[in-house]
């Protein structure tokens, strides 16, 4: 039998030799820069705009998910100064080949999309209104699905929520069939509206929980399932495992109830769930400061790396370098933490995005204030950050883009030809001698 002390001895020792592995894999790389910004494009009206999620489309181009609140400039079709969910669709060269958008006369604000098996497109994010293309709203925002055709024509549309704030930040089409989304449940107000029950094996409780929805092909709704404890806990990301089963990554501020521990007040905490909403494992990570997780991706053995933030220098963070620092964990497909990695300078520096490169390494990208150790540079206030890591997390190279102003990249993916496009917001007016069309413009950057 192992004794405890001894087994914290052999637990450290291994992942100081993790860590030591990544440092000697770093060292034999080519560190040469990388980085070079091919292009940059803004987008938008008089108002604001923000891009949230990028995909890769079967014609080779891509298309953008994102929400408007202009009348004017780029966007179409639209007379209400109120925030709509905005799609753009995208040639191969990054040439807009059209976009619309979709809402009503509320807050309306388009997050995730995913191109459908048909050439389509499902949309996520959460909404307000319930006229225009909204035909009903439960209270508050709802989560807002749509289902477009592959030229951006509504086939169908469906809200999902009760009388409070009900966020919805990411989808998938399952393997399975039908759609998977998740975000989070104002339970609160949920119960008030006498819906308390999850089924037969999940407790009711909390403020606010993650939220997994399948629905079917039409919309209609399979199973939902909320996890999370007495305080608040919100999903951000889902990636679908090979079992057909989905993987959900967020924050938890709970000890209680669906989380086992915790080492603070906000920790990353990942759920898995079988293709029923069963839940299978749960696992928090963190320090005893903040931590936020924003997205997950699927590695390709099987595991997944997470990234968000960090304002610890303890618990399962070895080194923090000041204030918030990008972070990046790697667990393996029963989410048992493999390695960790920060990111940053003495500033503010986050995490929103991360991608698997076909090098085995990973592309992130959020935003840095920082000028200083890992962070090279800084325009101005927040810029958007680039990060490009080996498959151990070890920092290859970074880049920084922006203005004297706010500066914000949402998502990324990498292109077959190596070169990666990253797309968010900029409310700089020395972007790169680009023109502002408004108070914050969708901005889409070219990096080779």
């Amino acid at each position: 039998m192992i004794r405890p002390m001894l087994l914290c001895v052999v637990l450290c020792i291994l992942f100081s030799c993790a860590k030591e592995d990544a440092e000697l894999t770093f060292q034999g790389l080519n560190t040469e820069f990388e980085g070079e910004l091919a292009w940059v494009k803004t987008f938008g009206g008089s108002g604001n705009e923000s891009a949230q999620s990028i995909i890769k489309t079967t014609d080779g181009g891509f298309a953008v998910l994102g929400y408007t609140g202009s009348i004017d400039g780029d966007i179409a079709s639209k007379f209400e100064e109120e925030n709509d969910y905005w799609f753009l669709k995208f040639d191969a060269n990054g040439m807009l080949q059209w976009n619309k958008t979709y809402g009503g006369s509320m807050d309306d604000i388009g997050q995730s999309l995913v191109q459908t098996s048909d050439g389509g497109y499902a949309l996520t994010g959460y909404a307000m209104s319930s006229d225009g293309d909204a035909s009903n709203n439960e209270g508050f925002h709802d989560n807002w699905i749509l289902k477009l055709d592959a030229q951006g024509s509504l086939e169908w549309e469906s809200s999902y929520g009760f009388s409070g704030h009900d966020h919805s930040y990411d989808i998938l089409e399952a393997s399975q069939g039908g759609y998977f989304f998740t975000g989070f449940l104002d339970i609160t107000s949920a119960r008030a509206d006498g819906n308390t029950e999850k089924g037969n094996s999940l407790t009711s409780h909390g403020v606010g929980e993650f939220w997994g929805t399948k629905i079917d092909e039409n919309g209609s709704i399979q199973w939902r399932g909320y996890f999370g404890g007495t305080n608040n806990d919100r999903a951000h990301s889902v990636v679908q495992s090979d079992d057909g089963g989905f993987v959900m990554a967020g924050f938890t501020e709970s000890d209680d109830y669906d989380i086992s521990s915790t080492n603070g007040s906000y920790e990353f905490w990942v759920v898995k769930v079988d293709s029923f909403g069963n839940l299978i494992w749960e696992h928090s990570f963190g320090g005893d400061g903040i931590e936020v997780a924003y997205d997950i991706a699927k590695t390709a053995d099987d595991g997944f790396v997470v990234v968000g933030n960090t304002f610890s220098d303890n618990g399962d963070i070895l080194i923090n370098h000041g204030e918030s620092d990008m972070w990046m964990i790697k667990i393996d497909a029963e989410g048992n933490l493999i390695w960790e990695q920060t990111y940053g300078g003495t500033k503010f520096d986050l995490a929103k995005a991360v991608v698997q490169s076909v090098d085995g390494g990973f592309y992130i990208t959020g935003n840095t204030k920082s000028d200083d150790k890992d962070s090279s540079f800084n325009y101005g206030e927040n810029d958007i950050w680039v990060v490009k890591t080996n498959s151990f997390g070890a920092l290859v190279w970074e880049k920084s883009f922006g203005g004297s102003g706010l500066d914000f990249a949402y998502d990324i993916l990498e292109n077959e030809d190596g070169s990666v496009m990253v797309v968010g917001e900029t409310a700089s007016t020395d972007f790169n001698s680009l023109t502002t069309k408004g108070n914050t413009d969708l901005v889409l950057l070219k990096i080779k």
